[in-house]
């Protein structure tokens, strides 16, 4: 069971809450998940810790990221609210990625959010030498962030579709949470670490399982 847990998230059933209530008391039941490592593997500095939780509700799901932040935020000058940014991902960001079909874990989904509420998704098909991201793939997302002293909290929200279908009770997805902060290549921090020579995100064999209880 304790290994179980370190590669499993277990996704909290709740009547469905605002995006902007950063510290309803369901947020406080849920299953705290640390991000505190490089994609390499190795410890990152405690500064940029994270931390993530995840709520599911008849509406959708729900993605918390409480984050660290002691040093300058890396963002737009001009964000851009109304449509997905691509590149976001080269500032900071909270990103989590869900494979619904366990099926299929090449095929999966890839949504940020930024502090100045900037987001993308993206539908990913990851080939043998290739990988392909659907830019016109639209989920309905929508996100909120706050920041309170040296703490950043960034919510996402993605609503049940086509895409990610609304889960029944005790079902298993593949996920990966991971936080871009800074620059360099310590820069990329990740739940699960994909331990690739360069910092890279996209390994769906290290993903975890998403469990919806």
């Amino acid at each position: 069971m304790k290994n179980r847990k370190q590669r499993t998230i277990e996704a909290l059933y709740s009547e469905d809450i605002s995006i902007g209530e950063f510290n309803n008391s369901q947020w406080k039941q849920t299953q705290p998940i640390r991000i505190a490592r490089l994609w390499s593997g190795e410890e990152a500095p405690a500064s940029r810790h994270a931390e993530g939780r995840i709520i599911w509700t008849d509406e959708a799901l729900m993605v918390r990221f409480e984050c660290n932040q002691i040093e300058p935020l890396i963002v737009s000058e001009n964000p851009q609210l109304t449509k997905k940014t691509i590149g976001l991902w080269d500032r900071d960001v909270c990103e989590v990625f869900v494979a619904p079909d366990t099926s299929r874990p090449n095929y999966y989904y890839e949504f940020e959010a930024a502090p100045t509420g900037e987001w993308v998704d993206l539908a990913i098909n990851l080939g043998p030498t290739e990988r392909l991201a659907d830019e016109g793939f639209r989920s309905g997302m929508s996100t909120m962030a706050q920041i309170a002293g040296s703490k950043l909290t960034i919510i996402i929200r993605i609503p049940w579709g086509q895409a990610l279908p609304k889960p029944t009770l005790g079902q298993e997805w593949f996920v990966n949470l991971f936080r871009c902060i800074g620059t360099g290549t310590e820069r990329y921090l990740a739940w699960r670490p994909t331990y690739t020579p360069e910092p890279n995100f996209h390994v769906p064999e290290a993903f975890g399982s998403l469990l919806f209880n």
